[in-house]
């Protein structure tokens, strides 16, 4: 198999992306691997030798075939992003004078709607599932209810500390991406159980001193991968939903609110969205349970 081409420019494109960009290595690698994929294609199509050579029907043709081939959406918006972004920076740098993947139109990428815990579920979980009685016992069901009751992701949680937990204002403070801070409000049952949380740690850890929140028998924190697991471990006792995992807690969280009511705007504060575009997402599962209902009680139906 013949090399790719043009390599000088794709090298000068990456030493941009690495040390004036500073991206990370595995996105340089990802935009390396999709300029490869384009002008290997077009030398072995085309017999392009170098920039000069290459056309926007090229291109395009280029974006049919990975069509053909059943490349999925997703794969082919990242390689189209990627070879507009060498393009702008050749067009920078004058080594071009147009740029030949300008027009070329994205594949829309179907919309995958949040997969959630349904409310009947959670409750059942939190009514009939039997935690151990001793520390890990605990600190499991105080996963689940915390998950539940406030939307955080799995690394707010597990990094979730004493100092963030203002049992006086009945709110937590929690540390989002970015080290962006969100206030999350507590109803009653939470508030009670966490103040019982904390007793318990005195009791059961008398020789644990920890800043976290959460910890394991030893006084560290919980780790990503047991969280995932015991999450995966109890959903699979009360739902048959395919995918288990923290996340799905977080969109169960935003699903039931939206269900009942609340202010879109608020449920984007709750989970710390920086737009209101990633909330809106969990109207569609609103509007599904709204046909799901209409579908079984509407008399004409």
């Amino acid at each position: 198999m013949s090399e790719p081409q043009p390599i000088q420019e794709v090298l000068a494109f990456l030493d941009y992306l690495r040390f004036e960009k500073r991206y990370a290595l595995p996105t340089i690698e990802s935009y390396s691997s999709d300029l490869n994929f384009l002008f290997l294609f077009l030398k072995e199509q085309y017999e392009t030798e170098g920039l000069s050579d290459i056309q926007a029907p090229m291109i395009r043709g280029w974006l049919a075939s990975m069509k053909e081939q059943g490349h999925s959406a997703k794969s082919i918006n990242r390689r189209i992003s990627a070879v507009k972004s060498f393009y702008r920076f050749l067009l920078r740098k004058g080594w071009v004078k147009t740029n030949p993947a300008a027009l070329l139109v994205a594949p829309k990428i179907s919309k995958r709607l949040p997969v959630y815990v349904e409310k009947k579920d959670m409750e059942t979980l939190f009514s009939y599932v039997t935690f151990p009685d001793d520390w890990k016992g605990r600190v499991e069901k105080m996963v689940f209810m915390l998950f539940y009751a406030t939307g955080m992701r799995l690394s707010e949680l597990t990094n979730l500390k004493d100092e963030q937990v203002d049992m006086s204002r009945r709110q937590l403070k929690i540390l989002g991406k970015g080290n962006k801070e969100r206030f999350i409000p507590m109803e009653d049952e939470l508030c009670r159980a966490l103040t019982e949380y904390k007793q318990e740690r005195t009791t059961f850890l008398p020789q644990v001193e920890s800043v976290f929140f959460l910890v394991q028998e030893n006084g560290k924190p919980l780790h990503p991968r047991y969280v995932q697991n015991l999450i995966k471990k109890y959903l699979e006792l009360v739902t048959t939903i395919e995918k288990k995992s923290p996340h799905v807690l977080r969109h169960s969280f935003a699903t039931h609110l939206m269900n009942n009511g609340a202010d879109l705007n608020a449920v984007k504060a709750l989970l710390g969205h920086s737009s209101l575009a990633a909330t809106q997402v969990y109207t569609h599962n609103t509007i599904e349970k709204l046909k799901d209902i209409h579908a079984k009680a509407h008399p004409k139906s």
